[in-house]
């Protein structure tokens, strides 16, 4: 398979002009959302991405790591339009079959499915059939790419857990929106490594379901009491709630988050209403000993900068109380290493002290909520280099370029902006209003250029119950079956195809397919 020039991003922070560092001659995937208004500064440095802008806590070595992650699992992706076009353009001879799978072994790292090809000859390939087995054949290779990535970091992960432990959280449960453009945000955005020490959960809007994260609020303390993992109920620790919502700084009315109408401060505040009422169901329920900290993160879309808003001694949140990690950036940037870390712990205590009219607070957050923001805030600085040196400072795809509709428990290992859009669910029912999100998004980005919608539906089961994975393939056939007659004139006009697999729970387990969708 053919990669573009993200592979050359330096990790010895070059001085050369960063120009040479941008994705070169990639293919937009259709419908691809890319703003044609002219070029915006950067909000975090007016010259981003001159030589001049490398901020000294950036971890060079870990962005050309993820640019070449990004490049080759968007490249299987970027490739499927371009390769069937061509074999969409042969004539359809004895030969075809055998031409188009030359064709295929040289531009992708799949074959195609001899079925759809060797009666090609009498009604000419069936398209629809052919580019929904590459998006999930695709797909697939990137999971196991993550997976055997994830497996090469057992220590970094292990590192992270000490971390989050030693900062005095004994879970962290992370609900972002499931908007495509957020789908990167443990692995690129907050570089926090995969693990099940850590839970990730989207749903449109940030509108986690408050009773399901409750009960596992209340799993977690339960295995806590019965085993004492990952720490014993007398160890002081707490269990960490983060909520993370999106915006748009080149078109904030129209590229944030759609589920609030890009209304920044609906999406905000909607985010921390879920939030408090999250924390107060536990405290009703299990009275006020029962410890749990809050957290809310924005971020921008367009640049992938965070903004982290700082918890009082209470641990109460403000929509007007935060850090903005793009101007924190540009205000640290020509500090030496260590003068740039005082230089965040600083921002976190006048933030949380200084703040004033609606954003008052009640004190500093705990030492280990401090530390916590500040590894956050340091993490995302690399991001915002690495958007800067990638893209020039800013996406090109501002809007939604998703490459298919991820239903159930996600691809949880698969982390990357704009691949998948997320629809939570464990019925149809339930995540109707997702769903309908998805098909929408899907009618702009692929039905009208009369590309079919792949639909991956994913289940975990828990293999050490038996009878699970046999009951979670049961429940991934009635979803599909909602889903064909919900939308069932895309289905019938050959417009949807559902891709079905199980996974058992432990991260980066094998992922099993269940149908091909095909």
């Amino acid at each position: 398979m053919n990669t573009r020039n993200a592979y050359n991003i330096r990790a010895s922070k070059p001085q050369a002009n960063s120009n040479s560092l941008r994705r070169a001659g990639a293919t937009a995937p259709v419908g691809l959302a890319v703003s044609d208004a002219p070029a915006m500064p950067h909000p975090a440095c007016a010259s981003l991405p001159a030589a001049s802008c490398r901020h000294p806590l950036t971890d060079g070595h870990m962005n050309a790591r993820l640019a070449h992650c990004e490049d080759s699992v968007k490249g299987r992706f970027d490739l499927i339009a371009p390769t069937l076009k061509n074999i969409a353009g042969m004539p359809r001879g004895a030969g075809f079959a055998g031409q188009a799978r030359e064709i295929a072994a040289q531009w992708l790292d799949y074959a195609l499915p001899e079925r759809l090809l060797d009666d090609a000859w009498i009604a000419g390939p069936d398209m629809k059939s052919l580019y929904a087995h590459c998006v999930f054949s695709a797909l697939k290779a990137s999971a196991a790419q993550f997976v055997d990535d994830l497996n090469r970091q057992v220590e970094t992960v292990q590192d992270t857990r000490n971390f989050f432990l030693d900062c005095g959280f004994h879970a962290v449960d992370i609900s972002a929106c499931s908007d495509g453009r957020l789908k990167g945000m443990s692995r690129y955005i907050l570089r926090l490594p995969m693990s099940s020490f850590t839970r990730r959960k989207s749903y449109a809007g940030t509108l986690f379901d408050v009773e399901t994260d409750v009960h596992h609020w209340e799993e977690t303390e339960l295995r806590r009491f019965r085993e004492g993992v990952p720490s014993t109920v007398d160890a002081g620790t707490r269990y960490l709630k983060i909520a993370v919502y999106h915006t748009s700084s080149s078109s904030s009315c129209h590229e944030g988050c759609a589920a609030h109408g890009s209304n920044e401060r609906k999406a905000m505040e909607a985010a921390l209403e879920r939030l408090n009422q999250f924390r107060e169901a536990i405290e009703n329920s299990f009275c006020c000993g029962a410890s749990t900290d809050l957290l809310l993160i924005g971020v921008d879309t367009d640049t992938d900068a965070i903004r982290v808003h700082v918890p009082d001694s209470y641990g109460d949140l403000s929509t007007h109380r935060l850090i903005d990690n793009a101007a924190l950036y540009r205000d640290t940037l020509n500090l030496s290493a260590d003068a740039a870390r005082l230089a965040v712990y600083e921002a976190i205590r006048k933030t949380a002290l200084e703040t004033e009219s609606w954003g008052t607070g009640k004190g500093e957050p705990h030492d280990g909520m401090r530390r916590l923001i500040a590894n956050l805030l340091i993490n995302n600085l690399s991001q915002i280099e690495y958007v800067a040196d990638v893209y020039g400072g800013r996406y090109p795809d501002i809007g939604h370029a998703e490459r298919f509709i991820s239903v159930g428990d996600s691809f949880e290992e698969v982390q990357m902006r704009n691949i998948a859009y997320y629809a939570h669910l464990q019925t149809l029912e339930e995540g109707v209003a997702d769903m309908d999100v998805g098909i929408k998004i899907f009618k702009g980005l692929n039905v009208k250029h009369g590309l079919p919608i792949p639909v991956a539906i994913h289940f975990r089961y828990n293999a050490k119950v038996p009878g699970s994975r046999e009951r979670t393939v049961a429940k991934a056939q009635r979803v599909r079956d909602a889903i064909k007659t919900r939308y069932a004139e895309l289905d019938k006009q050959g417009l949807l195809f559902c891709h079905l697999s199980v996974q058992n729970k432990p991260t980066a387990s094998p992922i099993e397919t269940v149908e091909d969708g095909l």
